[in-house]
């Protein structure tokens, strides 16, 4: 199964009735969005307003503004709603830049800030991604993170790692070059190595000097030779 994102906020349930819907039964027809498990009550008049707007000026700043275009990821966030035909509640990840924010009445949004924080405890998502080194800048970093986790939420079993390429395929780093994102996040792959899965890309701790286990349980010393079961280095060949 998708590892569980127990530092997540408990998913508020999505409402099922619009507005008018509510006014109707005599309830409180004030348009209603959730955020990281927060209830917030849709201020009228702002038809022009993106969700990417409305998150930041709640001081979520984790959520970025780039390309303003759909085109870069820094804005990700996932959203949840309750599916009536099928009767489940659906995670995506969305562009919160294109995103209206009436467009999300009744919704969940989850944002990075949502995830875990240094303070208060990083969600394995984060860890791995951290463990892997894919950060540098960190502009990108919200927006990946969203990505992967939406990808969790979204799925029943752990995905593929074509599947997780194509769900960050929206996402765009100028500093990495990709190879160390997908290095912590393929660890959530279905086909990835128990050690790395559950060990040290997911609770997030490296061994005594500080270096992560490789996928054969290795551990690689300060200059990238590792070493073997006897504790002496190996080089390249």
């Amino acid at each position: 199964e998708a590892p569980s994102p127990s530092t997540t906020p408990p998913l508020a349930q999505p409402s099922v009735l619009g507005a008018q819907q509510r006014a109707m039964e005599g309830q409180d027809a004030s348009p209603l969005l959730y955020v990281n498990g927060k209830r917030y009550v849709m201020p009228a008049g702002k038809a022009e307003v993106t969700l990417l707007a409305y998150l930041r000026g709640l001081g979520l700043s984790g959520t970025k503004q780039g390309c303003g275009e759909g085109g870069c990821g820094a804005c990700t966030v996932m959203i949840s709603h309750y599916d009536l035909a099928t009767r489940a509640v659906v995670h995506r990840a969305v562009n919160a830049c294109l995103c209206p924010l009436y467009a999300c009445e009744g919704m969940h949004v989850i944002t990075v800030e949502g995830l875990g924080t240094k303070r208060g405890g990083l969600h394995p998502v984060q860890k791995a991604i951290a463990v892997a080194h894919g950060s540098q800048c960190g502009f990108c970093t919200p927006g990946f993170v969203m990505s992967m986790y939406s990808l969790l939420r979204s799925k029943a079993e752990k995905p593929t790692e074509e599947e997780i390429e194509e769900a960050l395929g929206g996402n765009l780093c100028r500093c990495t070059g990709y190879r160390p994102i997908l290095a912590g996040f393929n660890t959530f792959a279905r086909d990835a190595p128990d050690a790395a899965y559950s060990n040290e890309t997911i609770d997030g701790h490296a061994n005594g000097n500080g270096h992560a286990a490789n996928s054969n349980g290795h551990v690689a010393n300060g200059n990238g030779h590792a070493t073997n079961g006897d504790g002496h280095a190996t080089n390249g060949d």
